[in-house]
Order: structure tokens, then sequence, then C-alpha cells
């Protein structure tokens, strides 16, 4: 009789490789089904872990320039060796891909490579590079596929990687392109932008929308513009891209980027040596069976799921960025280990109020709960705290004064709403935010809080003191 399974979760992306190892854990009979050759998924393989690995060294490059001589550190003008940085990112790559493997070995995981199929309920199929097809018996099915590059709205566009790239194309290229346009001001767009800005390249970004990060706090990204701005990246704004165009051969070959104004107005090109399309992910539901299972998709191809992840199939959920929410890792992550707990019996939650959100670029962006313009338009009453890094002493000791951090409380209870910061490491300041919602904590209670100084994080507790009274060193 052929080996039954408790649980198999199809994509081993952080969602799903995580969502196994915590079903192995609870002690569930586990095995994942994988597409590609190594495990991972696009966050691991060519996506937030190889371009943190280049937007690292890339700003190495830019420090040792433009910062290391003001702190008496003389060595002259630095030499890219791009050869040698690719060289890193694809060892950091290789690092946590083969890490992953060794998780799926140490909690006694099955990995089956292919191309899973949801067939119905406890059946799927794994289909391998060669065509052959095994099916394999489960109680439950877990679909944590992700999501792929989603194309221009309305654009004719052949990506090739070369000149016409996705992030997969711009965590590639062989050489510093002279002009890279960028059709996105998004997360991806910018983070890959400010590489390639800070090993060379000239930089536009096209937006659609008046501004950059769309959802993003308003304050937060109009600062921020302008902090790319001096750093050398320009903006076309409220502007919709309506083609991409290759243009020339061999050395010569290149791009043309043609876009107007979304309120109307004459039609412009730019010349680009390479184009980034950056408008965002689709999810991936592709070769996966589901329609002729029975498995509902909503009006955005996103699998539709209930409040406990359970797709419209018994025994059948889905996590991570094929269903509604934002498309994070950590995201993912959290939903991985919340069904892995309802599939075992245990109670699983995610609290979506508090999933934080950064932007790896120099400096970071990190933001968690609302926005101010999400409480205006909910109509909450609520406070401000905002304290700028120019006030805060490690920061000036650092060269990092640039940015601030920003705090909203309601008005009436003083419970901390939104967390907002833009500053060096302001990811790694986040989280103290997270618990703090996560306890639903007020301002005076992170205020009241003694940090240790000097600390970038000071500055966070002084935004939280400007949100229930006033900031000390300001």
């Amino acid at each position: 009789m052929a080996e039954r399974y408790d649980i198999i979760v199809i994509g081993t992306g952080p969602g799903g490789y995580v969502c196994a190892i915590k079903a192995a854990q609870l002690g569930l009979k586990t095995a994942v089904v994988e597409k590609n050759s190594t495990l991972g998924g696009t966050c691991l393989n060519i996506g937030c872990i190889p371009s943190k690995a280049l937007l690292h060294a890339s700003e190495m490059f830019a420090e040792a320039e433009h910062a290391l001589p003001t702190l008496g550190v003389d060595v002259g003008k630095p030499k890219l060796n791009l050869e040698k940085m690719m060289a890193h990112k694809d060892a950091t790559v290789k690092s946590n891909v083969d890490g992953v493997a060794f998780l799926m070995k140490k909690n006694k995981i099955d990995v089956f490579t292919g191309t899973g199929k949801v067939l119905g309920e406890g059946h799927v199929a794994i289909i391998d590079d060669k065509g052959d097809t095994v099916e394999v018996q489960t109680t439950n099915i877990v679909i944590a596929t992700g999501s792929d590059v989603a194309d221009i709205p309305g654009v004719d566009l052949t990506i090739d990687e070369k000149v016409v790239v996705s992030s997969t194309g711009a965590l590639e290229l062989s050489s510093v392109p002279k002009h890279l346009v960028v059709v996105g001001g998004g997360v991806i767009g910018l983070e890959l932008g400010s590489v390639w800005a800070r090993l060379g390249s000239k930089v536009t970004v096209v937006e659609y929308l008046d501004t950059i990060l769309g959802p993003m706090d308003g304050d937060v990204s109009k600062q921020f513009q302008r902090m790319l701005t001096k750093q050398g990246l320009t903006f076309k704004l409220g502007a919709k891209v309506t083609g991409v165009e290759a243009t020339g051969k061999g050395v010569a070959k290149g791009a043309k980027v043609t876009y107007e104004p979304v309120k109307g107005g004459d039609a412009a090109t730019i010349d680009a040596d390479v184009v980034l399309v950056a408008t965002g992910r689709k999810p991936f539901t592709n070769g996966l069976g589901l329609e002729k299972a029975g498995v509902v998709l909503d009006e955005h191809g996103r699998v539709k799921i209930d409040e406990h992840f359970h797709t419209s199939i018994p025994g059948v959920y889905a996590i991570g960025d094929v269903v509604a929410g934002p498309m994070l890792a950590h995201k993912a992550e959290d939903e991985g280990v919340a069904v892995a707990e309802i599939i075992a019996g245990q109670a699983g939650h995610v609290n979506y109020g508090v999933i934080p959100g950064v932007v790896y670029t120099q400096p970071e962006i990190a933001s968690v709960g609302k926005t101010e313009e999400e409480l205006k338009a909910e109509g909450v009453a609520y406070k401000v705290g905002k304290f700028p890094f120019s006030a805060n002493g490690r920061a000036r000791a650092m060269l990092q004064p640039n940015g601030f951090a920003k705090v909203l409380a309601d008005k009436t209870t003083d419970k901390v709403l939104g967390v907002h910061i833009v500053g060096f490491g302001a990811g790694e300041m986040i989280h103290e935010a997270a618990v703090l919602m996560e306890f639903g904590g007020s301002a005076e209670d992170l205020g009241r809080t003694c940090h240790a100084h000097p600390t970038m994080s000071e500055a966070v507790k002084e935004a939280a003191l400007g949100a229930f009274l006033k900031p000390i060193h300001l």
C-alpha cells in the first residue's frame, strides 16, 4: 500500500518550508513538493536573500567612497569587482538553501522534486521534469506556491532578463548599465534601483501613482523620495507606461520606454540600457489543477480561503502570496505555522494588524500598523509623536542622521496604532513596536521603557514620548 501522509505542502518558500517544519515538530508525517532543484522558493533563490546580499555589498561600496574618509579611513577611490560581488550573492543563496535542505532532513520531512498538482481531496500528483507522474495520498494539502512577476497592465511585453528584466534578471546583470529605467516605484523597484545607482548607474523611476511606495505612510514616502533624489535617482510620477521596446543589436542593444501622464498630456520616451519591470507580483496558480479540482479563486486569481485557511475543498488549505494579504515572506511564515497548528488540532492564529514591512534601501524604512492616511479614512482620532535621527547621538556618531521615528497613538486611550521609521537599521528597530502592539501597549508604555544609551532605538522612545507628552531631546 502506498505511503500516506498527514500533510503535503506544495511549495517550499518561507511559508511552505516553515509550515512543513512546524507540522513535523507537531508529530505529523510531512512531505513537501518543490518544482525547482533547490528549496526556499523565490525568496531564498531569486528574491529577498540575493537582493539583500547586493544591497549590503553596494552599501559598503558607497560607504568606502563617501563615508570612510570623513571617519579618518583613507582607502582611496574604491574599485568595483562586480564578478566577486555576484559571487558573494550566490554564496549567500547557497548557504541559505542548503540550510533549508538540512532542516528537511533533520525534521524527517520527505522532499518530492516536481510540479505538484491537486487532484482533489487527499490526492496530489507530482510531475517530474521528464513528465513522469506519481500520485501521493495525504490527509491534508497546503498550497504554498507563492507568486510570480506581474506584467505592466495593457503593455505587450517580452522580458528577456537581459535588457528588459524582472527582479530575477536585475540580480544577474553582468555589467553596470549606464541608464537603468525602473517601471514601478514600489519596494522591489526602489531596492534594486538603489543597488545599481550606488554602483554607478543613472536610475530613472517611472511610477503610475503620484507617490512612491504606494500604501506606506505619506509622510514617510515624501521624505524618502527626497532622500533618494539626493542619492541621484530621478522620478517620473503620475506616469503611465504604454510601451517598452527593445532597440539596437549586440553591444548597442537597449530599450525605449514610452509613458504618458496619468492625468492626460503628451507621451514621452526614455532611452535605457536596461529596463527593470517592477510593477508588483501576482499569485502563482498555474499548473496546479485547482480549477479542475474545485478550488475556488477570487477575482484577483488568489486562492479563496476562510479565517482558518480552508479552501473550498475539505482538507485543502492555502497560505502566503497565493492568498489575500501583503506579499511578505514573514506573513507567509506566520500563516504556515498557524495552519500546521490548526491541522494538528491546535488554535493557530495570525494577527494581520501587526505585520511589519521593511524597505531595505539606505536608509531603511520600516512600518507596522496603521498609517496616518488610514486612520483619517477610518475617522480615528489620533496623536503623533515624531523624532529625527539628526537629534540622536548614536546616529550622529555613525554619520547616519537621516530620517525619523514616528508613533501614532489613539487620542483617547494612548494605545499605539502604528509606528513608522525611516533611518539606518530601521528594520531592526521596528520589532519593539510590533511586540508592544501585540500586547496592546500605549505610547506611554514605550516612552517609559528604559532604552540603552546611546542607541538608534532611543529615537523610537522619544517619538513615543512625543505622542503622549513631549520628547526630551528636542
